[in-house]
């Protein structure tokens, strides 16, 4: 699966990890937003979770928004795809270690490919990360459960288990 960035520009660019997966031929970025491929927009305001099904439509293209967790407001995705959330993973980068949901551009991308997958693929993406291979170790668990759901209903159940655990 390909990978896709709209990129806004507003974090530190040392710690942008949509630059980094650009620079290792990863993902391509794009600072005009329609210039992003139709695909799976990893939208956290979606109404219907990520699942396999998804690759089932066909869509070989995962899309995803780079900016400040204080931008990503719902208005910030009016790209062109099918708009899907992540479900529940935890995040393995040294600014949000151990939140749930909040993941960098790289950590959700990688997410996304695991929950469609293809977990070699999501390895690869995070291999320039010295926190990548933790990422996925975190979340071995929950991104193999999803990986076995059928549909978006099937992952929310998953995902309620872990919410669960949580509180």
């Amino acid at each position: 699966m390909e990978c896709h960035v709209y990129y806004e520009g507003d974090d530190d660019p040392d710690k942008c990890t949509a630059r980094r997966l650009e620079k290792f031929d990863e993902a391509i970025l794009y600072r005009s937003m329609d210039q992003v491929p139709y695909g799976i927009v990893l939208n956290p305001h979606a109404e219907r979770a990520l699942s396999p099904a998804d690759r089932e439509d066909g869509l070989g293209t995962v899309v995803a928004l780079d900016c400040s967790w204080e931008s990503a407001e719902a208005a910030s995705f009016r790209m062109n795809g099918v708009h899907r959330a992540l479900p529940f993973l935890v995040a393995a980068n040294p600014v949000n270690f151990g939140r749930p949901f909040r993941l960098t551009t790289a950590e959700a991308l990688a997410g996304a490919l695991s929950i469609l997958g293809e977990p070699d693929r999501a390895a690869e993406l995070l291999e320039p990360f010295r926190w990548g291979e933790t990422f996925l170790e975190l979340n071995a668990e929950p991104l193999r459960r999803y990986g076995e759901c059928a549909d978006s209903s099937e992952v929310v159940a998953v995902q309620d288990d872990y919410l669960a655990d949580e509180e």
